[in-house]
């Protein structure tokens, strides 16, 4: 099951690398009923209604305005489990916009192509899983396993890295499975914070 936090990007879907600022007026609640009622009026328009949905980004009750802006929006319809995932703006209400409105073009195909149109256009939405472990669950985020603070600086990062790779490399004692969340939170601490 796709967790609504921390952001659950699909696995080999580009992220974008300059945000640009839309024209969406939305507030984020706002953004969000506007996915809930596109979500409902997509179901109704196609005979098939939308259930286990599931919105994935890194916004919390303390932070509206995450680094990284990203919206993955989960769902199930027809049976097939769907991604629509969009990080092209630099709110997370912008992204969320966004994904409504295609949404709501999804719903013009069934007005003007039917349902198959959609059906094939969802097959690419479907291939488009979330990240996980190799027990199947989401990876802690880089922060958790470096023991940094979430706004922590690329160095403060590098430093606890650095002192975790020692400690549990596999050549000196320590556990490869350590190593190597480590080596990977690195990775992610590296994409997140240049």
């Amino acid at each position: 099951m796709t967790q609504a936090y921390p952001l659950a990007w699909p696995v080999g879907f580009p992220r974008t690398t300059a945000r640009t600022n839309s024209r969406f007026k939305t507030s984020l609640s706002g953004a969000v009923r506007n996915v809930q009622d596109e979500l409902r009026r997509f179901g109704h328009d196609s005979g098939k209604p939308v259930s286990e949905v599931v919105v994935s980004s890194n916004v919390t009750l303390m932070d509206d305005r995450p680094k990284d802006p990203g919206v993955a929006c989960y769902f199930v319809w027809d049976r097939v489990q769907c991604c629509i995932p969009v990080d092209r703006y630099s709110k997370p209400e912008e992204n969320l916009q966004a994904i409504a409105l295609i949404l709501d073009a999804e719903r013009a195909k069934i007005r003007h192509g039917g349902l198959n149109i959609v059906r094939a256009a969802f097959r690419g939405y479907a291939s488009l899983p979330p990240p996980t472990n190799a027990n199947g669950a989401l990876p802690p985020p880089y922060w958790t396993v470096l023991g940094i603070p979430e706004r922590a600086s690329l160095a403060a990062a590098k430093a606890a890295y650095l002192t975790l790779v020692k400690k549990e490399h596999p050549d000196h004692g320590g556990d490869a499975a350590k190593f190597n969340q480590i080596v990977e939170a690195w990775k992610q601490a590296q994409e997140k914070l240049t």
